[in-house]
């Protein structure tokens, strides 16, 4: 069962949005946020994301981090769980596994003069109590897609870093809930056709443009559906640096 808890799996993860009253507040919070963003280009750690995906590159390099992008290639269809908040930590920890063995060659005086920050994750689609993972043709993304319509969807997400110079890790999930509109068929035949709609997890791109106004509600952030959610990233990156 999911349950709402940010180092548990959670069912819904519920955040209230800042709003700026007027242009100083405003102004104020975007001095800090460069001023974060700047200190985090110039902090004396480096950060290898473990993923292949453009979103979390994006998201990564939106939180003003400098990174190298390193690939587990681990087969991920051979990990199974039964509950879809112990597949994606078992994918998660699979990936940074692979890619500390990857690693293991490097020059460790140089780790310890300079930390490395390792973040990897991994997202599964929960449909009508369904784990929806990539589909493996069309006509499993068009099922997917059917499934979606008029109901809702949980995106369960789980980021694990490690600090590879001491050792420590930190994980936790981040579990948005989506309400859709009626999907119609010609809408699903047509996306389904395009391809590059459905090679994500849960077989369909929910920021894409084409997609939004399907969206009924979210409840959750954009960048947990996209598939790294920024405060929990930024919250463990912080706990396994500052870990002894």
């Amino acid at each position: 069962m999911l349950r709402s808890n940010r180092n548990q799996p959670a069912f819904t993860c519920l955040r209230s949005c800042r709003r700026f009253r007027n242009s100083e507040s405003y102004s104020s919070a975007m001095s800090s946020a460069m001023a974060s963003s700047m200190a985090k280009n110039s902090s004396p750690f480096k950060v290898v994301l473990g993923s292949s995906s453009p979103a979390r590159r994006e998201i990564l390099a939106d939180m003003g981090y400098g990174f190298t992008v390193m690939c587990a290639d681990i087969d991920e269809r051979a990990i199974r769980r039964e509950k879809p908040e112990e597949l994606v930590k078992a994918l998660a920890e699979a990936k940074a596994e692979a890619i500390k063995l990857k690693l293991h060659g490097e020059d460790s005086a140089q780790e310890r003069d300079q930390p490395t920050i390792l973040i990897t994750s991994d997202q599964v689609m929960v449909s009508k109590g369904m784990i929806r993972e990539r589909p493996k043709g069309q006509e499993e993304a068009r099922e997917f897609i059917k499934g979606y319509s008029g109901d809702k969807a949980f995106a369960v997400n789980y980021v694990l870093v490690t600090n590879l110079s001491n050792g420590a890790s930190k994980g936790g999930w981040d579990i948005p809930e989506i309400y859709f509109h009626h999907i119609p068929e010609d809408f699903i035949q047509s996306v389904v056709k395009e391809g590059h709609m459905t090679c994500v997890a849960g077989g369909l791109k929910l920021t894409h443009p084409s997609v939004l106004p399907f969206i009924k509600q979210l409840i959750g952030t954009m960048d947990s559906v996209r598939g790294l959610p920024r405060e929990l990233t930024e919250r463990l990156i912080q706990e396994v640096l500052g870990a002894k």
